[in-house]
């Protein structure tokens, strides 16, 4: 992974982090969101069991784009466009290099966190997929915010530090990003949180563009951790 300027934005601040859980809570509470003004409705889905070598989520809520209204109750399913060879020939919008220059679009995401199966019950998985017919890109992780209640907690999900810049995880057509939240890695019992507010890239989305979802399972959140985007929920789980 290449090495780039330290992030100016202040991601662990308390300011930002109830600025964009307001921002969300705002939205109307639910799991499921239509557009950058996430609407969230509740999704739910049974624990599926994980093959070997990879770890497999059971759903918890999701939020999917529109043209601006709610997708109303139920999970929306991302179709996935047809990815091209991944080519640097001209014109090719379906690579990794034109991700490299085109961060996504929040109309074009759908995003959802899970509880995987066979990890300690703090952790989280979060899937970002790509809608479009072209490739975009994600800063390197999302951000994270908790509430309880419709009320924002006033903790957000520390990142590996170091990392910032342009837009530094590609997401082909049809492709999903996972992410991994460790909401209390230090078992310290704190505040128990009843939903996620997620922002898929601050560096390149208003806080308007982020989602909250229900957890279907809350969970005690104490020092929460956030990892680096990966291509598949076993990596999720060793980048934080």
């Amino acid at each position: 992974m290449r090495t780039h300027r330290l992030r100016t934005t202040a991601l662990a601040t308390a300011t930002v982090t109830a600025g964009l859980a307001l921002a969300l809570t705002a939205c109307g509470g639910s799991d499921s969101a239509g557009g950058p003004a996430a609407n969230p409705a509740a999704a739910k889905s049974a624990d599926q069991q994980a093959s070997p070598g990879t770890v497999t989520p059971s759903g918890e809520g999701s939020a999917a784009p529109s043209a601006g209204k709610a997708t109303g109750t139920g999970t929306a399913t991302a179709v996935p466009a047809k990815a091209g060879s991944g080519t640097k020939g001209t014109g090719d919008t379906t690579g990794d290099s034109y991700a490299y220059t085109h961060p996504c679009s929040a109309r074009n995401l759908t995003v959802k966190v899970t509880s995987p199966t066979g990890t300690p019950a703090t952790v989280r998985i979060i899937t970002v997929t790509n809608n479009g017919s072209t490739s975009c890109g994600l800063d390197y992780f999302p951000t994270v915010g908790f509430s309880a209640k419709g009320a924002a907690l006033g903790v957000q999900a520390a990142p590996p530090g170091g990392l910032g810049g342009a837009p530094a995880y590609p997401v082909r057509p049809g492709a999903t990003a996972y992410a991994a939240v460790n909401l209390d890695p230090t078992g310290a019992n704190g505040p128990v949180a009843d939903e996620i507010n997620i922002l898929a890239d601050q560096e390149h989305m208003p806080n308007a563009d982020g989602v909250s979802l229900k957890l279907a399972k809350p969970g005690s959140v104490t020092h929460p951790k956030v990892g680096l985007y990966r291509t598949n929920t076993h990596d999720a789980l060793t980048a934080f």
